[in-house]
């Protein structure tokens, strides 16, 4: 096999190696610092195309499961928001059982009667305030014309359901549309009213409780699977740092070197030609 002369000016073989030799390290410089630049391995299509569309889709789907999160979270403050409506209630439904309570009491005086029947009227129109205020987002369960709302559960279009708690709203308007403090007799008729919508409280506060619990677990679950995504995002496209590090400044020590070697390689044309001198 013929070899290259080493003492050719037209063909300077040490030349084009360490020309090659400088090429190539300014690749793997370009190379290591888009990785230092964007701390990504495969930034774009040119870097890996097969990988890039892959991760494509995998952000694609974890914004998918953003908007997912987003929509139990409406969820979730719906829940509590009805809940704590709930509760308030009850702690005023409570209040009104004492007063009606005082009220059934056949002698108490008339002045007394007249301070508990007020007390009674404002008691209900707490009530009436707390069911009408407990909306959340525009939404309100407690109302009588209430209606359930789902809200997106995760990637696939399942769901999940807040009920309506409308009773509350029809039981609350019953209960005000029983109240007689007027005697003894009408007080413990009244209590018993009121015995009824405690119950219905009751009920609506332990189904409105059950299904907010379901989505905040759902919210949960979600999460972890956001966690996995994300960790096996990052191992299929996140840069090494530190050996990206390391290889620029090991490329940036090549090039200098093939530069080097270039600058020698192309002064033995000159070398050659003072021989003739």
């Amino acid at each position: 096999m013929a070899s290259s002369p080493s003492n050719s000016i037209h063909t300077n073989a040490a030349s084009l190696r360490a020309l090659s030799s400088a090429r190539t390290q300014q690749a793997g410089l370009q190379v290591a610092q888009k990785q230092l630049q964007t701390a990504l391995r495969v930034a774009d299509a040119a870097d890996n195309a097969s990988v890039f569309a892959v991760a494509q889709g995998i952000r694609g789907d974890l914004q998918a499961y953003g908007a997912v999160q987003s929509s139990l979270a409406n969820g979730v403050g719906l829940g509590a928001v009805t809940q704590s409506a709930i509760s308030q209630a009850s702690d005023l439904t409570n209040q009104l059982q004492q007063k009606l309570t005082s009220l059934a009491d056949g002698s108490i005086s008339a002045q007394q009667r007249s301070i508990y029947t007020a007390d009674v009227q404002s008691l209900t129109a707490q009530l009436q305030t707390t069911v009408q205020q407990a909306s959340y987002n525009g939404t309100n369960l407690l109302q009588a014309a209430s209606g359930s709302t789902s809200f997106v559960a995760d990637t696939s279009g399942s769901s999940l359901t807040i009920s309506s708690q409308s009773q509350v709203g029809t039981g609350l308007a019953a209960f005000q549309g029983s109240i007689n403090t007027a005697s003894p007799a009408g007080a413990l008729a009244t209590l018993g009213a009121l015995q009824t919508f405690q119950n219905t409280l009751g009920q609506a506060s332990g189904q409105n409780a059950a299904e907010t619990r379901t989505l905040v677990q759902q919210s949960s679950h979600n999460n972890s699977k956001i966690d996995a995504i994300t960790t096996g995002l990052g191992a299929l496209v996140d840069a090494d740092i530190g050996a990206a590090a390391a290889q620029s400044s090991a490329r940036g020590v090549g090039q200098q070197l093939a530069f080097s070697s270039l600058a020698i390689a192309n002064s033995q044309p000159g070398a050659l030609g003072g021989l003739f001198r």
